[in-house]
């Protein structure tokens, strides 16, 4: 890790990338960098509410998001002011890149929700993800990108859910 002030004063900008350009950016609060696994909690950073009809994101809203730089997918859980768990997001993304105080995403259109009582597991986005052209123009993340989904959806369908992954 570098020693700039951005870190020393614990906070990240999170850039998340789609399709070559600039898809949101935002701040965060660093909490944790292992050198593989980077830690940040943001509030909900788009405008107003954004209603899925299986979860609903709005201001007030804390996401605990973790990333890494060996794996293909960010995991973000989300809880309302009150601290009231909604369950976690899930991203398919390229391994996350850290720039001093930037942390640059990829995202591969893919996602994945699990309600916080684990009833609901949802793949998402899945023709966006056909429609990028990505297995054309790189199989290889492709590839990694629906395994990583899979491997996602079958630890969401665990007793601990996704829990074992961000410790």
């Amino acid at each position: 890790m570098s020693g700039n002030s951005a870190e020393q004063a614990g906070e990240l900008e999170v850039v998340l990338v789609k399709a070559g350009r600039t898809k949101i950016r935002y701040r965060s609060t660093l909490l944790g960098d292992d050198g593989n696994h980077i830690t940040v909690r943001a509030a909900w950073a788009g405008e107003g509410v954004r209603d899925f009809g299986f979860v609903r994101f709005e201001p007030g809203d804390v996401f605990t998001e973790h990333y890494w730089r060996d794996r293909w997918y960010a995991v973000k859980e989300v809880r309302t002011g009150d601290g009231t768990l909604k369950g976690w997001y899930c991203d398919v993304t390229r391994p996350a890149v850290r720039d001093g105080a930037e942390l640059v995403v990829e995202d591969l259109d893919l996602d994945l929700w699990r309600s916080a009582d684990g009833t609901d597991v949802l793949r998402l986005d899945e023709d966006e993800f056909a429609e990028s052209g990505l297995a054309e123009r790189d199989p290889e993340a492709a590839t990694a990108a629906v395994a990583a989904l899979d491997d996602l959806e079958k630890r969401a369908r665990t007793e601990d859910g996704l829990t074992a992954l961000l410790t």
